[in-house]
């Protein structure tokens, strides 16, 4: 482990740029999240690649980052990093389902979840750079 970085701020500096980014995407063209989940229904090599991803980043994530019962942003990183590794290996065994699921979960409230996303983002990246 890197003594004297705060792997955690790193670490959610860069989902809050993913995040914020994401959302910002979303909100100048409408309906691409959407079509993006359509796609992956549609596709089962992208989904393929998705869940791998997610389990390698995830689990990336989850080992990097220390476990520190007194940091709040260290456990919710860690929490996180493990959580998109299960979500990676739901992806590959249940990825239709999943994404079917995702699409219902987002309904007409495209815009809803592009601003979480943008809030978000914007907690990170201020959190991180509060603690750089």
């Amino acid at each position: 482990m890197a003594e004297g970085i705060d792997i955690p701020a790193w670490i959610a500096l860069f989902m809050g740029l993913y995040a914020l980014a994401a959302g910002i995407g979303e909100l100048r063209h409408p309906g691409g999240w959407t079509a993006m989940l359509e796609d992956y229904e549609r596709n089962t090599a992208l989904r393929f690649l998705t869940g791998i991803v997610c389990i390698g980043l995830g689990g990336a994530i989850y080992l990097v980052s220390p476990w520190q019962p007194d940091d709040w942003l260290a456990i919710l990183i860690t929490i996180l990093g493990g959580w998109m590794a299960i979500e990676g290996a739901l992806i590959l065994a249940f990825g239709d389902g999943i994404m079917r699921f995702a699409r219902r979960l987002m309904g007409k409230a495209n815009q809803l979840w592009a601003w979480f996303s943008l809030i978000l983002g914007a907690f990170l990246i201020a959190t991180a750079l509060f603690r750089l």
